[in-house]
């Protein structure tokens, strides 16, 4: 398993959120390391494709679905898309030399693509 961790802003965009408190990050690693996250379930964020646990010993669950910080969910989602367009217009340079897995491994949306409604 690949593990992403998001140690850095959380709850809005700089100014707005703040820092994920250590605590968090130390129990989210515990737990990984621990094999703890192997039979909870995850969900799919709807455009960056990554699953994301529901359940993490020593995690309010509200914090492991990032758009469940930000008080205007709106803000995160428009955060979210105009980021996968940033990263779909920056691997254009390598795309040429990128597998069909390897692309489809990025974002799953960006600006010219529709949005389910998932969120």
């Amino acid at each position: 398993n690949v593990w992403l961790l998001n140690t850095g802003w959380s709850g809005g965009p700089y100014s707005v959120g703040s820092r994920i408190k250590l605590k968090f990050t130390r129990a989210l690693i515990t737990s990984i390391l621990k094999g703890e996250l192997e039979s909870v379930e995850f969900e799919m964020h709807p455009i960056f494709g990554l699953f994301m646990p529901k359940y993490c010993p020593g995690i309010p669950t509200e914090i492991l679905n990032p758009m469940n910080t930000w008080l205007q969910k709106g803000a995160y989602i428009q955060k979210s898309i105009q980021l996968a367009h940033s990263f779909h217009l920056n691997f254009e340079k390598f795309s040429a030399e990128a597998s069909k897995q390897i692309i489809a491994g990025g974002p799953l949306i960006d600006e010219h693509h529709h949005l389910e409604a998932e969120f």
